[in-house]
C-alpha cells in the first residue's frame, strides 16, 4: 500500500466538511510476515483493512499484489481472483457467522465459489479445514450450528472459512477481541502456525500491543490516519520511540485509556504542528509549529518525532530548538 489517502465527509447538508481517515500511508508486508497496525478507536485501523479488501475506495494511494496496481487494474470492483487473494477474519466470531446455517454449510460455499473442490469433495475438503484449525473432532463440529460452539471455536471457523480459498493475504480485524482472555493465545498461536506452514501474510489490525508483539514480525503505530512509528515489534514494543506508542503501553498496563482527544480533532495535516502535540506530555515549541517528517532509526525503524529516543529528558522539558528532524 503506497501513500494511501481517504477522506470522509461530515456534518448537515449545509456544512459538509472533510474529516481526514488516512494520510499518505505507505507500507508492505512479505509472504510468512506478520505485520500489526495498532493505534486507539478512530485512529484509521479499520479504514485501512477497507481499503485492502476493496470495500472501500482510497481517496489518493496504490495497492499493489505481487506488483500489480490492483486500483488501476480493477477500478470499480474487486475480481473475484482478488477476493481469493485477500481474506478476511472478522472480529466478531458470532456476528460473521449466519445462525441458520451449519458450520459445514459455511466451509462450502467459498469452496464451491472459488472452484477448491467439487460437490463430490466438498465434505471431505470442510473436515481437513477444521482440523488445520484445530477443531476435534470434525466430523462431529461439521455439522454443529455457530450458537453450539464456544466463542473460540467458532474464530476457528471463520479462519478456516477464510483459509478454504487458499488466501495469499489473511486480513485480522481484532480477532481475539471478543475472546476470553484463556482462549486468547491459542488463536493467536494458530495464526503463527499458518504464518510459518503455508507463508501466509497477514495483517493484523489490534488495539493490544500484547497480542501484536506476540504475533507481529513488525508493528505499525497509526495516530489520527498516520503512521507514527514502525519497525521489528520487539523494538517498538520495549523500546518506543514516540510518545503516543509510549502512551499506549502504559494505558494498557495501568488498564487506563490515554487522555481522551478534543471532542471534534483536527485533519492531520490541519495546524502545521505534529497532531500528537496537544496531547503530548513532552510537546515544546517545535512541535506545535512544525510538522515532523519521518525519520529513520537504528535497525530499521521509523519515527515521526521531532524528539528521539537519544534526545535527554532535560532536553525535551527546555526551550525549543531551532531543528526539525
Amino acid at each position: 500500500m503506497r501513500g494511501l489517502r481517504k477522506a470522509f465527509s461530515s456534518g448537515g447538508l449545509l456544512r459538509r466538511r472533510p474529516v481526514v481517515a488516512l494520510e499518505d500511508v505507505s507500507f508492505a508486508v512479505s509472504r510468512g510476515e506478520a505485520v500489526a497496525i495498532v493505534g486507539e478507536s478512530g485512529s484509521g485501523k479499520s479504514t485501512i483493512a477497507r481499503i485492502l479488501l476493496r470495500l472501500v475506495s482510497p481517496g489518493a494511494g496504490e495497492i499493489r499484489l505481487e506488483g500489480t496496481d490492483v486500483l488501476a487494474a480493477e477500478p470499480r470492483r474487486a475480481s473475484l481472483a482478488y477476493r481469493a487473494r485477500v481474506q478476511m477474519v472478522f472480529q466478531d466470531p458470532f456476528g460473521s457467522l449466519n445462525p441458520v446455517h451449519s458450520v459445514g454449510h459455511h466451509l462450502s460455499r467459498p469452496l464451491l465459489r472459488h472452484r477448491r473442490a467439487g460437490r463430490d469433495a466438498v465434505r471431505a475438503r470442510a473436515l481437513d479445514l477444521l482440523r488445520t484449525v484445530g477443531l476435534e473432532p470434525a466430523e462431529e463440529i461439521i455439522d454443529r450450528h455457530p450458537h453450539q460452539l464456544s466463542g473460540g471455536q467458532r474464530q476457528r471457523v471463520a479462519i478456516a472459512r477464510a483459509l478454504a480459498v487458499e488466501p495469499d493475504v489473511l486480513v485480522a480485524d481484532e480477532p481475539t477481541s471478543m475472546l476470553d482472555v484463556s482462549i486468547r493465545s491459542g488463536v493467536l498461536a494458530l495464526l503463527g502456525r499458518l504464518k510459518r506452514e503455508r507463508g501466509l501474510a497477514i495483517v493484523l489490525i489490534t488495539h493490544d500491543l500484547a497480542a501484536a508483539r506476540l504475533l507481529a514480525d513488525r508493528i505499525l503505530v497509526l495516530y489520527r490516519g498516520r503512521l507514527v512509528e514502525d519497525g521489528p515489534a520487539a523494538a517498538v514494543v520495549d523500546a518506543p520511540a514516540h510518545p503516543y506508542t509510549r502512551a499506549l503501553l502504559a494505558s494498557a498496563s495501568h488498564a487506563a485509556p490515554i487522555e481522551a482527544p478534543a471532542p471534534h480533532p483536527p485533519a492531520a495535516t490541519a495546524g502545521g504542528g505534529c497532531p500528537f502535540a496537544p496531547r503530548c506530555p513532552e510537546a515544546i515549541e517545535i512541535c506545535r509549529a512544525v510538522d515532523p517528517p519521518a525519520r529513520t532509526l537504528d535497525g530499521g525503524r521509523r519515527v515521526r518525532c521531532h524528539l528521539p529516543p537519544d534526545d535527554g529528558a532535560a532536553e525535551r522539558r527546555g526551550p525549543a530548538s531551532p531543528r526539525a528532524g
